[in-house]
């Protein structure tokens, strides 16, 4: 053949290929969805070109269809969904971020005070707890941060110890004969010996940044780093293992607080607000809101700096307690259904 007309056919068939059809695709979903909906999933070719055949995935799990009938298990928050697209030969992944919200709206709840026990106003409380009949603490500031153990009814600190001066203390929990106690900035917790308050060793975050709140259930600590994140660390290890993000049926929760474990919901504060949320530990779902508004003026204090920022629960007489940062009163409550 000539060459010349070998090279002009190569030509026409590089011409021929150039100018095939222009494809434009999209992948369609939506931005927020509540998990009792239905997820409907699409790809969109805006040139009106054929397309082999499209799979989804959602987190990286591959979907049978473009319809997700059922939500209900999935975890709250920021999900991500992809499609891989085949046409003409070829292949294209594309990427989508939706979040998904609780099903229904939180139940809303006030407060009924049942009793009125005394707390040190120069606490700045940051981690707050029950347990054998005492009141374990933990305060801030650096400089002032300590560990201490309470008497309920008359608010004397027995025993106390001064936590290194270059760290803010933050959230603490008793786990298995254990205090754990976080830091806020430091990147670092504490483990002290219950009855002598001696610290044992220490520990490190491995994914979050700050330490704020700190509670547990039966098996795992949990704790907040100041974002809508609630972490489930392994006791044994410390590390971070899991996590949750809390969301209504509208939005996120940020800057959560401090914690505790009560009938199996985990509870926790919001920073610079006098309110408590009731968490879902599975998927995050925010079930209910108490506005306990009120209780910071009749503790003697008022700003955004000094508001509520302890809850502590004692199981075995179902009684709830709250106080904030420094507040000259512990409040045991009942919440009261609006």
């Amino acid at each position: 053949m000539n060459k010349n007309i070998s090279s002009l056919a190569l030509l026409l068939v590089f011409f021929l290929i150039s100018c095939g059809p222009k494809y434009k695709l999209e992948l369609h979903s939506p931005k927020t969805i509540q998990i009792s909906e239905s997820l409907k999933l699409e790809v969109i070719e805006k040139n009106g070109n054929p397309i082999d055949s499209i799979h989804y995935s959602l987190n990286g799990k591959i979907l049978t269809n473009s319809l997700v009938s059922d939500l209900s298990n999935n975890v709250l928050g920021k999900q991500s969904i992809s499609a891989t697209i085949y046409y003409q030969g070829k292949k294209k992944i594309l990427n989508n971020t939706i979040y998904f919200l609780a099903a229904q709206a939180p139940e809303i709840y006030t407060y009924k005070i049942i009793n009125t026990y005394p707390h040190d106003p120069k606490a700045f409380t940051q981690g707050f707890e029950y347990y054998n009949g005492y009141l374990y603490e933990s305060t801030g500031h650096r400089g002032k941060s300590t560990l201490r153990k309470v008497e309920l009814e008359t608010g004397k600190v027995v025993q106390k110890i001064d936590v290194d001066q270059k760290y803010f203390a933050e959230g603490m929990t008793i786990y298995n004969d254990k205090i754990y106690q976080l830091t806020w900035q430091g990147s670092v917790g504490f483990v002290y010996n219950l009855e002598t308050f001696e610290l044992e060793k220490t520990f490190n975050y491995n994914q979050s940044k700050e330490g704020w709140g700190l509670t547990h259930n039966e098996k795992s600590l949990i704790k907040t780093d100041g974002t809508e994140r609630i972490w489930f660390l392994n006791p044994e290890t410390l590390i971070e293992e899991s996590y949750i993000e809390t969301y209504t049926n509208k939005r996120k929760a940020e800057k959560l607080n401090e914690l505790e474990f009560v009938n199996g919901k985990i509870y926790a504060n919001l920073w610079q607000q006098n309110s408590l949320l009731i968490v879902n530990p599975y998927n995050g779902a925010i079930e209910g809101i108490a506005d306990l508004n009120g209780l910071q003026v009749k503790a003697g204090q008022s700003g955004d700096d000094n508001v509520l920022n302890g809850i502590a629960y004692d199981e075995e007489n179902d009684r709830l307690f709250v106080t904030g940062k420094r507040w000259n009163s512990v409040f045991e409550i009942e919440l009261v259904k609006k």
